[in-house]
């Protein structure tokens, strides 16, 4: 069963990090869907992935929104933003770093990333924001 474009996009991009030394040096393979209740930090998780309609008259295909946290419970934010920018390094337009079952990533940019203390104070949390444009192959 063909998966539809924000699993693909998901799924390629786990595979794209945990291949990546940078980021698995950082987090090891804790790059998670949804992380286990007693979670190991420093982790990833996705967060928001938004596919809006992108076809053109040869393709079907989307402009995907997507979110990829980070979060730490060191003091101070050097190791949320190494995470942050390891995985900026290993995705910013690397589309052939990361694999979509039948699809094509035409493009992966990463737009911006924040990098802010936790609501309970305990750590920092940096919020990776990424935009791809993917068709059906």
């Amino acid at each position: 069963m063909a998966e539809g474009f924000a699993l693909e996009i998901q799924k390629g991009i786990r595979a794209a990090l945990v291949a990546n030394s940078d980021v698995t040096a950082l987090v090891s393979t804790r790059i998670y869907d949804e992380p286990p209740h007693d979670v190991t930090f420093p982790y990833v998780r996705f967060g928001t992935i938004v596919p809006r309609a992108f076809d053109t008259d040869g393709s079907i295909g989307a402009s995907v929104n997507l979110n990829i946290e980070a979060y730490s419970r060191e003091t101070g934010r050097v190791e949320a933003a190494r995470i942050a920018e390891a995985i900026r390094a290993a995705l910013h337009r690397q589309e052939s770093s990361v694999s979509v079952t039948n699809h094509n990533l035409i493009e992966l940019i990463c737009e911006t990333y924040i990098v802010d203390q936790d609501n309970e104070g305990r750590g920092y949390d940096a919020n990776i924001v990424f935009s791809a444009i993917i068709e059906t192959a």
